[in-house]
């Protein structure tokens, strides 16, 4: 499919008044090699477990839930590539500041402080995190959620995101989920899977004794497809997100209560909300092209090779840091930063002019820690 320049863009003469506006851009980013963040991480993760609760979840509590490659700067680079005519940009942190960030009216830092309760902080669960972002003061109607890890990778279609009230998903390439049951052993989006299904077998089943008349009805014809959905930008409506709370504030609640990503409490915006859009009709599905990268596995050079060959015509990527507690120089993470600064080389806007990644990569090939303390 063609794409349309954004200001001629169908989405912005369908929609409701409240898309006339450019679609901001919301990330979640961490500095796990910052030291002070660090001691708060192992405090808290030591007085959970001190507690007997052993209910993280698989991969839960790894070096390479936090570790900071420098992705979010690549992944800045292939927003202003593939789609200039983005909104304002919110980064949500943990009072941290990228050491290379140059401050503009064109971005903000949110601090966890200022999004979430101070009674429910600190968290390090990002399914926590992102159930507070359509909260964000001045957030556009419509706008794009991303982890730090998922990148623009063709110009960017809103017709292929968006339509007139609603928004388009995708599924993963992984595997079909298995069972009905939330298990200790599956991976956090599994578990989304089937606590999504749970929730809304139950609305399907108790649709004729609701009171609330004015409520959203689910399409009848909805079936659970047991599949997840793809690492991608996420298109959102604030006030679809704002719906789905008042509807299921009891799951909102729930994620909300972690410290640590759980596995018996997922993450509800990655599967739920996605979920509940396609039962309500404010979702459709869309095969978006995209590749995701495991940094973790044996193949991942030949998949890198890929990225190289497809970059520009890939609706987006994801590269998953799967390396877990592998040492910062460990060589898959060079190798990562060195395609992603071949791919993209151009600083963006929000870099400082003399913030050099080659720096950064030198200090991996040397087997050192990269100093991202602010």
């Amino acid at each position: 499919m063609s794409c349309k320049p954004f200001l001629f863009s169908p989405i912005l003469n369908q929609a409701s008044k409240t898309l006339n506006t450019a679609i901001d851009i919301v990330y979640l980013w961490v500095n796990g090699n910052d030291s002070e963040w660090r001691a708060k991480r192992e405090k808290y993760a030591q007085k959970l477990e001190a507690t007997g609760n052993l209910s993280f979840a698989k991969f839960g509590n790894v070096e390479g839930r936090y570790r900071d490659n420098d992705e979010l700067r690549f992944s800045l680079r292939a927003l202003e590539k593939f789609f200039p005519e983005h909104g304002h940009i919110y980064i949500v942190t943990d009072g941290q500041v990228p050491d290379w960030f140059q401050a503009s009216d064109q971005i903000t830092l949110v601090d966890h402080h200022q999004l979430i309760p101070h009674s429910s902080l600190p968290t390090f669960d990002s399914g926590n995190i992102e159930s507070y972002i359509h909260h964000i003061p001045g957030l556009s109607e419509c706008y794009f959620y991303l982890n730090d890890d998922v990148f623009f990778g063709a110009p960017v279609c809103l017709e292929n995101w968006f339509f007139e009230k609603g928004f388009f998903v995708s599924w993963s390439d992984e595997p079909e989920v298995i069972g009905n049951k939330l298990k200790a052993e599956s991976t956090s989006l599994e578990n989304a899977s089937r606590l999504s299904k749970q929730w809304l077998q139950t609305k399907a089943d108790n649709s004729n004794t609701r009171a609330d008349s004015t409520a959203r009805k689910m399409d009848l014809q909805y079936q659970h497809i047991a599949r997840t959905f793809s690492h991608s930008p996420r298109p959102m409506l604030k006030s679809v997100m704002m719906e789905i709370e008042r509807d299921a504030p009891e799951l909102f609640e729930r994620v909300r209560s972690t410290v640590f990503r759980t596995w018996n409490k997922p993450t509800i915006i990655s599967d739920f909300v996605l979920r509940w859009a396609l039962a309500h009709g404010v979702a459709k599905t869309i095969d978006h092209s995209h590749l995701y990268i495991a940094t973790g596995q044996t193949l991942e050079t030949q998949s890198l090779k890929h990225l190289k060959k497809q970059f520009g015509h890939l609706d987006f990527f994801c590269i998953n840091d799967t390396t877990d507690d592998a040492h910062d120089g460990d060589p898959r993470l060079l190798q990562v930063r060195q395609m992603l600064n071949a791919l993209l080389p151009n600083a963006s806007q929000n870099e400082m002019a003399s913030s050099q990644d080659g720096n950064a990569v030198q200090a991996l090939k040397l087997k050192q820690p990269l100093d991202m303390t602010v």
